[in-house]
């Protein structure tokens, strides 16, 4: 703490940004370190801007915390509907406005040489699947084995795991594989613009991580969810997508018909939804842009 209130001290702004830091789902102990940050700053006189967040799980200590940390911020800009909802609830006198991820404002680049990771040039249909540690992970790990299965049978494509996460997520995907009937592949980790080349050459994407999901978004490649976090099921309701979720969010379980059923809409469905996204992430990207809209007006002399 004495390192972060020196920085704060250095500071012309704070931004408290970078993704779900204020929920206590986790553990309430992190939300105690972020939210120790923002009243840090504020007491610093500093600017302080909560930025592109998703806010919540919140139960009523998380809420009190949030509450009286955040009394004095300059502003939010909060990434979902839900999160806006929530925060106008605990913050009524701060200025909150909902925007989008800052990953839409994201230009990959031109397309390169994949033929080092097995992913060249091939008339192969490619699908690339990004999954995480849940508490929930043995369903997870069933229904996206059965998925991949059935899209490498009915339609003659490979998977391809990719751990945004790192190590945790190469693991999680690692018992995906051991137990899928197909040849699903592991990649090594990538870094975004890695990673942004390899979801631009697949067909579909399965997703846990909420950054992928964006990506595929931002790049039109259309996408199932696995909701383990509110914020995902956020995303898919901002982008209005009409597929359902991989896992149902309610039983946290996979019907097996359910599930091959959505599978096959996911591809056959495949040209009305790249349309959908790409339409969609044009409105997500003007929205990103009003985090750093407002944070030039907030810094403006």
């Amino acid at each position: 703490m004495r390192a972060i209130r020196s920085a704060i001290n250095r500071a012309d702004a704070v931004l408290s940004g970078g993704g779900g830091l204020l929920q206590n789902a986790t553990s309430t102990r992190s939300l105690l370190y972020y939210t120790s940050i923002i009243r840090t700053a504020i007491r610093a006189g500093k600017t302080t801007l909560i930025f592109a967040q998703s806010i919540g799980p919140l139960d009523f200590i998380g809420r009190a915390i949030v509450r009286g940390a955040c009394r004095g911020l300059a502003a939010a800009t909060v990434r979902d509907q839900r999160s806006f909802s929530l925060l106008r609830q605990l913050l009524p006198n701060v200025a909150i406005e909902r925007t989008a991820d800052p990953v839409f404002l994201y230009d990959p680049p031109a397309p390169g040489d994949l033929a080092a990771q097995g992913l060249g040039e091939t008339d192969e249909p490619l699908v690339v699947v990004s999954v995480r540690p849940s508490a929930n992970f043995a369903a997870v790990a069933q229904a996206v084995a059965r998925a991949i299965d059935r899209l490498a049978e009915r339609y003659d494509a490979r998977a391809a795991f990719l751990p945004l996460g790192g190590a945790s997520d190469a693991e999680a995907a690692t018992h995906v594989i051991r137990i899928a009937r197909s040849s699903p592949v592991l990649l090594p980790p990538h870094d975004l613009d890695g990673a942004a080349a390899i979801i631009g050459r697949a067909r579909v994407l399965i997703g846990m991580r909420l950054h992928a999901l964006i990506l595929a978004a931002r790049l039109g490649i259309p996408f199932l969810a696995i909701p383990y976090d509110p914020k995902v099921a956020a995303l898919c309701e901002d982008l209005a997508y009409p597929l359902p979720p991989l896992i149902d969010p309610a039983t946290r379980r996979a019907d097996g018909e359910r599930l091959d059923a959505v599978v096959t809409r996911l591809w056959e469905e495949r040209e009305a939804l790249v349309a959908l996204l790409q339409a969609g992430s044009a409105a997500m990207r003007a929205c990103a842009e009003r985090n750093f809209t407002l944070l030039d007006r907030l810094l403006s002399p």
